[in-house]
């Protein structure tokens, strides 16, 4: 039966038969077995590992001694990564670099389940960054991540071993990412926190300036790094760090706060000299006058500082006050010297006249140009007495000299108010003009609706404007057109109206009142006397009058 089955042996018997021939043991591609070296012939290492064929092995994946000789020999027991079990030359596929490789993977996969870092060497430069070898499994290292600061020259850290921390693994897709950075930012981090715990606040140090920058510079105390502060670097204003120090300068600081939190440290070198704030107060009292840069006028408003005084200039200033707490000293230029309002006051008292240039004309009014260069304004209700302000002041062009009494003057508010108008009486007091009064104006200009007229006196004269209707008595003669600009006329005072600045003038009126007293002198028409010979004999003693 026995002799039948070795004859003809059914599938079951052979699965036995190739268990027997592999001594149990179970094969799987892809995995990592062990083997046993038969034979090394030239190159190559012949791997039996318990399958019916053996395997063939470079042998300089196996590694050489310092002599460049292979270290393997026949016998020995190594570990190799079967790819397949048989290939077309019956051979089983193996290969030792892969097994070192799983191996490696294997291992560092703990390695980074732990946190641990990893030992490795930097043998390779590829885009971007540095291969790195962690026996067996290849790793990219950034460019980013060699240093905590740019590395120029890398060389010296090629193919020397040295502590790895690895950031990402991805086992399928084979890649692992390593920084020799984060190793040593914890270094630093220890021994930073190690020098931190030996400084005390106001201790002082002797320290190298290793980097300036606008606000301030890094200091290195020995091995750790503190701020100097460019504000802590003098009692006097500092614009630029580099004014006062210089990188590789060696300084004596001393440590001003300690941030355990950020481990951040702050320096000072102006807290080893004496407070100029101590004693100031004492020292420059409020009113005291002194010789100092400053920068103040009494006129001269929003104007650069350099227009008054120029740099190291020696200018005498009162101290106005000195706010110790807040380390600041309030001074005035102006006030060493008189106020140019006060001058002016003494000069020129309420009711006086002055003289000036007319410097701007705004909507409010005109600015006339006084002694030290002061300002006086005059308002525009203040600009004539009969004009409105807004015509009035367009007769001021900006350059020429006007005359105007001083009305008010503020010292306080540094305020003067002139006026124009006020240099001549005001034509509505008293009873200047009187209703039924007969006045003689001047044409100054003619309107379809009527003729606009001057009267009174020249300093004081007033306008008008009298209707057509009011031109004449007769209803042909009451055309605006038969007067011309210049022209001199009579007329009647019908209305004064003081409240509103505003006298009424009427010919037509004029006329019916000499009509009237020519009747009442030279007798009435009932008494047989024609109107042409009562008006007649009127006129001619109105002309008599005149001559």
């Amino acid at each position: 039966m026995a002799d039948d089955m070795s004859m003809n042996p059914s599938r079951g018997d052979f699965e036995a038969l190739l268990d027997e021939s592999m001594g149990g043991r179970d094969f799987a591609e892809g995995t990592v077995v062990k083997g046993v070296v038969a034979a090394i012939e030239k190159d190559f290492a012949i791997i039996d590992v318990g399958l019916k064929t053996e395997g063939r092995i470079p042998v300089k994946e196996f590694g050489v001694d310092d002599a460049g000789k292979a270290t393997l020999k026949v016998g020995d027991t190594v570990e190799v990564f079967l790819e397949r079990i048989e290939n077309a030359l019956g051979e089983a596929v193996i290969s030792r670099d892969k097994a070192r490789r799983e191996e490696a993977w294997t291992r560092l996969e703990g390695v980074f389940a732990k946190n641990e870092p990893v030992m490795g060497a930097i043998v390779g430069r590829v885009k971007g960054g540095f291969t790195v070898d962690l026996g067996g499994a290849s790793a990219f290292l950034p460019g980013s991540q060699v240093d905590i600061r740019p590395v120029r020259d890398v060389g010296p850290l090629m193919g020397k071993e040295q502590p790895f921390a690895i950031l990402k693994m991805d086992r399928p897709r084979g890649n692992i990412v390593v920084s020799r950075r984060a190793i040593l930012e914890e270094a630093r981090a220890e021994q930073r926190t190690e020098l931190v715990s030996q400084l005390q606040e106001g201790e002082v140090r002797d320290g190298v300036v290793k980097n300036i920058t606008d606000y301030g510079a890094f200091v290195d105390l020995g091995g750790i790094d503190g701020l100097l502060h460019v504000t802590d670097m003098s009692w006097k204003r500092v614009s630029h760090p580099s004014q006062v120090l210089a990188v590789g300068d060696t300084v004596k600081v001393q440590i001003v706060k300690i941030n355990p939190d950020t481990q951040r440290i702050s320096l000072g070198m102006k807290q080893l000299q004496s407070d100029p704030w101590d004693g100031v107060e004492a020292k420059y009292p409020p009113g005291e006058g002194l010789v100092h840069v400053s920068e103040m006028s009494w006129t001269k408003k929003n104007v650069h500082p350099g227009k008054i005084v120029s740099t190291s200039q020696e200018v005498e200033v009162v101290v106005l006050d000195v706010d110790a707490s807040k380390r600041r000293v309030s001074l005035g230029l102006k006030q060493a010297m008189r106020n140019p309002w006060e001058q002016f006051l003494e000069q020129h008292p309420i009711g006086s006249n002055v003289e000036g240039e007319v410097k701007n004309a705004t909507e409010f009014g005109l600015f006339i140009g006084l002694d030290n260069d002061i300002d006086g304004m005059v308002h525009l209700s203040d600009i004539d007495w009969n004009v409105a302000g807004e015509e009035a002041i367009t007769r001021y062009p900006k350059g020429e000299m006007v005359k105007a009494r001083v009305l008010d003057v503020d010292v306080e508010k540094e305020r003067i108010s002139l006026g124009i108008k006020q240099l001549s009486g005001d034509p509505m007091t008293g009873d200047v003009f009187r209703k039924g009064q007969t006045v003689t104006a001047t044409v100054v200009e003619i309107t379809s609706g009527g003729i606009e007229v001057k009267f009174g006196a020249d300093d004081a004269a007033m306008t008008t404007f009298i209707r057509k209707s009011d031109l004449s008595r007769d209803r042909s003669e009451q055309r605006p057109e038969r007067f011309a600009v210049g022209d001199r006329l009579d007329a009647q005072v019908t209305n004064v109206d003081k409240a509103a600045r505003r006298v009424s003038l009427s010919v037509k009126a004029l006329e019916m009142a000499e009509d009237k007293q020519a009747i009442e002198k030279f007798g009435s028409s009932d008494s047989g006397a024609s109107l042409g010979d009562i008006l007649g004999a009127a006129l001619r003693e109105k002309a008599s009058s005149r001559e």
